[in-house]
């Protein structure tokens, strides 16, 4: 027997498909949704709508945007000798938040992974290789995670770029083995970068 009405389940499970939600929190953001006026819901869902249509990967960095570049790649101010190769757009976010960086990014959406049948053409390294070609980059940050996908995938980059006269480093301490970037507080964040190492 259903403990709720059609439409209810349906939008609980809608919610639980989302990464890391559960079916209580799944159940609670449903109910939140049904406390919203009809005005605020319809906004909620314009802006969904608004963000799947808008958003696409830049093409430079391969960050999110809704402009024809992202603004760090649009910045003239930004050092484009360094690029920071990260895992995910909100790896960015978390770097940003620092204030100690001020180079280009480039996020691969995802790692290499063999456990999952993740390989080096399933993420954005290939737009990563195209933009080594350019003489301005001199060192390659390799901020992925340190997971043993993370540490497979800056070992993989690292190989690339030793036929390139290109300097690869890597987060120092401070990052939690095992941690993501997207919950790092910015000192232990300003603390990495400051302290990365030459792989």
């Amino acid at each position: 027997m259903a403990y709720y009405v059609t439409a209810l389940e349906e939008l609980i499970d809608k919610f639980r498909t989302l990464p890391n939600i559960g079916a209580k929190t799944a159940q609670r953001l449903a109910f939140a949704v049904l406390k919203m006026s009809n005005a605020e819901a319809e906004g909620f869902a314009a802006a969904l709508l608004r963000a799947k249509k808008d958003i696409h990967f830049c093409p430079v960095c391969q960050n999110l945007t809704d402009k024809d570049l992202c603004s760090i790649c649009s910045n003239p101010k930004r050092d484009r000798s360094i690029i920071c190769v990260v895992e995910g757009p909100s790896d960015v976010l978390a770097i940003e938040k620092t204030g100690k960086f001020n180079g280009l990014y480039h996020v691969l959406h995802g790692t290499i992974s063999p456990m999952e049948n993740v390989g080096p053409g399933d993420i954005k390294l290939k737009e990563l290789i195209a933009r080594l070609s350019d003489d301005a980059v001199k060192e390659l940050i390799i901020a992925t995670n340190p997971t043993v996908d993370g540490d497979t995938t800056a070992m993989y980059i690292s190989r690339i770029l030793k036929e390139l006269d290109i300097v690869a480093s890597r987060l120092a301490f401070g990052i939690p083995i095992g941690g993501d970037l997207e919950y790092s507080d910015s000192p232990t964040l300003s603390q990495a970068l400051e302290n990365r190492r030459v792989l």
